[in-house]
């Protein structure tokens, strides 16, 4: 817990406030627990809505990593909180666009509830969660202030990752995975001079017939591979064009990566067996794909990483050959 710049609490700064009370029964002592009762009844508000988002991460195969991601948030500004401000203003003006915000959504969605609307699990958990994220922020801003948000921006956007998506969203992403996954799968069976009759997601095959379904597209581990490339920007790259890079890169990757699995499954069943299409390469080898997809990740990585390391270095020996020109001049 962050301590305040000065050992005594009698000093009153108005509309200032320490994120840790330095001690005393004073009054601005008392007031540093404010955000924290904020918070916890913000929480409680939202407790029903909540269990059930965690009822339906423990449920669902696409989004089981949403109890994760409270936790990886917690741990980032955990690891970040020596360069949290000491000292916290209260704001109520910076909660007002947030607070609005969540507002407008939860007032959307009783409306919604009380002309008939039956949405699916995903579709109501996403305008409930995405409420409480934005009133959270704005009982954040208005308690300690947008340079405390400033500060944990990052760990606080990446809740985000804790809505579902809508029910349209998911199965957009669904079908350009497919199509894309079987569009690079007809190439490495061509490449590979395997026979083979494409009608567009369904491969003849010598001795048998292998559709590319829903359950097929890899949406789980790509978005696993997503959130990676984020944390992983974050915490190794500092230019925002190297993040938004790492992160574009899944998309090209999880294709190749679902294509690939697609290949194999094909090329066995051809060149063993039919019945390897039962085979738990198939039925459970998603995990297996998923950690080989992470070693080119890590060599893009890497690759982003050293990149930055020597600009920076280039950069660094650039300046002193300035200032020596402008000196001379």
């Amino acid at each position: 817990m962050l301590k305040s710049d000065h050992p005594s609490t009698r000093q009153r700064n108005e509309g200032v406030a320490t994120l840790a009370p330095a001690g005393g029964p004073s009054q601005p002592a008392r007031r540093d627990y404010w955000w924290v009762l904020a918070i916890a009844a913000v929480i409680g508000a939202f407790s029903w809505p909540l269990f059930e988002l965690g009822r339906f991460s423990l449920g669902s195969e696409v989004y089981s990593h949403i109890l994760l991601v409270p936790l990886v948030s917690g741990y980032l500004i955990w690891t970040q909180r020596s360069l949290l401000p000491r000292r916290a203003a209260f704001s109520v003006r910076a909660a007002i666009v947030p607070v609005a915000a969540g507002g407008l959504v939860l007032l959307i969605y009783f409306a919604l509830k009380s002309a008939g609307w039956k949405p699916p699990p995903a579709d109501a958990l996403a305008l409930t969660t995405l409420a409480f994220l934005l009133l959270l922020t704005g009982t954040l801003a208005a308690f300690l202030g947008w340079a405390v948000i400033r500060a944990i921006a990052f760990p606080l956007g990446f809740l985000v990752f804790m809505l579902p998506m809508p029910g349209w969203i998911e199965r957009g992403i669904e079908t350009f995975l497919q199509h894309g996954s079987a569009s690079v799968a007809y190439g490495l069976f061509t490449i590979a001079g395997t026979p083979v009759l494409r009608q567009d997601l369904v491969f003849q095959l010598p001795g048998i017939a292998l559709e590319v379904a829903r359950e097929c597209s890899g949406i789980r581990s790509t978005l696993a591979l997503f959130i990676t490339s984020v944390v992983a920007g974050h915490l190794f790259l500092q230019s925002p064009w190297r993040r938004t890079l790492l992160a574009v890169a899944v998309v090209p990757l999880a294709l190749l990566r679902n294509g690939v699995r697609i290949f194999t499954i094909g090329e066995l069943c051809v060149r063993i067996s039919p019945e390897m299409v039962h085979s738990y390469i198939h039925r459970q080898g998603g995990p297996i794909f998923f950690l080989l997809s992470l070693i080119p990740f890590s060599l893009f990585l890497l690759l982003l990483a050293r990149s930055e390391r020597s600009a920076a270095a280039r950069a660094q020996q650039t300046l002193p050959s300035r200032e020596s020109a402008r000196t001379a001049s």
